[in-house]
């Protein structure tokens, strides 16, 4: 409604935003929602969106993150042409602007001491104060000069805007602007001592740029009249740009604090920033998570004003939405148990067609094999059957075996330990296909299988949430107490069809396996499941489940 209404006031012409992530981490689901209203901004008025990388603060920034920014936007599928700038790119610039600001007598050197800094703020009726607010100019100049060239120590002195003393608003009570940092620039080196504070650098960067609207999250309401301060203070001869301000997005069981994921990260507990139970777009495309599923959540929780908690059920609804259209139905045996066909020819085998994907029938069939020895899940057999219970039990109902045939169980095999090891049935050579010949009725479910003769094995990775508390950044909780110690399962020996060796090995060659998403299947009755794009090869098959087949969303 906003630009809405600056169009047709004719306040501007061309729309034009930016995103601008600090490069001190990777992105999260977090900062998707502001990437997808910045970028989705732009294009829906076909205007422009550029990408700046907000690197004033060097104690955290890395080239790593700076890569890493740029490959997970055009993954979503955005992209900021040749509109590509750095935070640092105007250090310059809003040095020759602070030193406009003394010289017009509205920036001045403070001293006091961080400690000091807060004592003196004041709080709400009662100014704040500075005992170095009435330096002349000429002593402020040398001051400043002297801190840029590195002759004052680090924390002794800071530049701070002259605003308003006993304002209301505590970000316009003489806020710094710029302080003293010796530490190396992951661009500029050691050039530069003395950092822009991101309240001044920031309104500058948009002006020069000529961003019409900044686009940002709620917590920068309250600094808005100090952004609008700088771009009216300074000699830009361009526009001033418009901030408006939305909730920040926030999705149960999980965190979306930088400083908290980096903790996890450096203290290993987890696997890295791409670990597929991290909010991070790259753990999210690890785990299966498509661009079209997470522009579709973004798209649907909407712009507001109010901050909220999403359930992360609903970002598992619009995946699983997504991959219903798109995966390809494949059969996988998580928990192996054999099933002999005794009455079916020993050394015998035949294949079938299988659809893979019936909602979709251009993408076609595969072929599988069939033969008298099957793996089938262990859960599917019950030795002495529970009430309703419709799978395999002796002299229980037929079965369909997916594709095959029917099948009818007559009993098991167990080792010393009494474990089953062996599942025995009989099949209706009449029911190809899995339909009786005669017509009758089949009482028995239908279950997935693989051929024990031609399936290979591989490791399956099952996961769930990071945090067993639905709130685990909540009042006096610390959120290592709340992380969930069933997040991650591993099994082994797991039973797949053979064709996914030929699809990973395809996958071995692709050019960045990491920056792209991995093949993703259906495994029948399952869940929908991804090859790892880092682990996965031909010769060791890694899966990690993406989401489950049932739908906890409530609509």
């Amino acid at each position: 409604d906003i630009i809405d209404a600056d169009l047709a006031e004719g306040k501007i012409r061309e729309i034009h935003t930016r995103f601008p992530p600090e490069p001190n981490g990777y992105l999260h689901i977090g900062h998707c929602k502001a990437l997808c209203i910045d970028f989705g901004t732009a294009e829906r008025y076909h205007g422009l969106c550029n990408l700046r990388m907000d690197d004033t603060n060097p104690a955290k920034e890395d080239t790593e993150y700076v890569d890493a920014i740029q490959q997970d936007i055009h993954w979503l599928g955005f992209d900021w042409g040749d509109r590509f700038f750095y935070g640092s790119d105007y250090f310059e610039k809003d040095y020759e602007y602070a030193v406009e600001l003394i010289k017009k007598g509205l920036a001045y050197v403070c001293e006091l001491t961080p400690e000091e800094f807060k004592a003196n703020r004041g709080d709400i009726g009662i100014p704040a104060t500075s005992p170095y607010r009435d330096r002349p100019i000429e002593e402020n100049l040398r001051l400043f000069e002297m801190m840029k060239n590195g002759q004052v120590e680090e924390g002794k002195m800071t530049l701070r805007a002259k605003i308003d003393l006993a304002s209301g608003n505590l970000n316009l009570r003489d806020p710094i602007i710029y302080r003293i940092r010796f530490i190396n620039h992951h661009r500029q080196g050691t050039k530069w001592c003395i950092y822009p504070m991101y309240d001044f650098a920031h309104p500058i960067q948009d002006a020069l740029e000529g961003i019409t609207h900044s686009l940002c999250s709620l917590e920068f309401e309250s600094h808005r009249p100090l952004y609008d301060w700088v771009v009216s203070n300074v000699s830009i001869p361009y526009h001033k740009p418009r901030q408006i301000e939305f909730a920040r997005l926030g999705i149960d069981h999980t965190v979306m604090s930088k400083r908290k994921l980096r903790r996890l990260v450096e203290e290993h507990y987890v696997s890295g920033w791409d670990d597929p139970r991290m909010p991070t777009l790259c753990g999210l495309r690890r785990r299966g998570y498509t661009a079209k599923s997470i522009r579709n959540f973004c798209d649907r929780i909407g712009v507001a004003k109010s901050a909220n908690v999403v359930e992360y059920g609903f970002l598992e609804h619009c995946l699983r939405e997504d991959l219903n259209v798109s995966a390809q139905r494949t059969m996988a045996v998580l928990h192996p148990v054999k099933l002999t066909v005794t009455n079916y020819p020993q050394g015998q085998s035949e294949t079938f067609t299988v659809e893979n994907n019936p909602t979709d029938p251009s993408q076609g069939t595969h072929e599988i094999t069939f033969s008298r020895h099957l793996w089938i899940e262990h859960e599917d057999f019950l030795e002495t059957p529970i009430p309703k219970y419709k799978r395999l039990y002796p002299d229980g109902p037929e079965c369909r075996l997916k594709g095959a045939y029917l099948v009818k169980c007559t009993g098991c095999v167990k080792d010393e330990n009494g474990q089953i090891v062996e599942v025995l049935c009989t099949y209706d050579p009449d029911s190809r296909g899995g339909d009786p010949a005669d017509g009758r009725k089949v009482k028995g479910a239908t279950l997935h299988w693989v051929d024990a003769e031609s399936c290979v094995d591989a490791e399956v990775r099952l996961y769930d949430n990071l945090f067993s508390d639905p709130q685990p950044d909540g009042p006096d909780k610390d959120f290592l107490n709340c992380l969930n110690p069933d997040s991650l399962m591993v099994l082994e020996g797991c039973k797949v069809e053979r064709a996914m060796v030929d699809v990973a090995k395809r996958f071995d060659q692709a050019e960045n396996r990491t920056g792209v998403n991995a093949p993703t299947f259906q495994f029948m009755r399952t869940g929908y499941f991804c090859m790892d794009n880092r682990d996965c090869t031909a010769d060791h098959l890694v899966f990690n489940r993406s989401v489950s087949l049932k739908d906890s969303f409530k609509k």
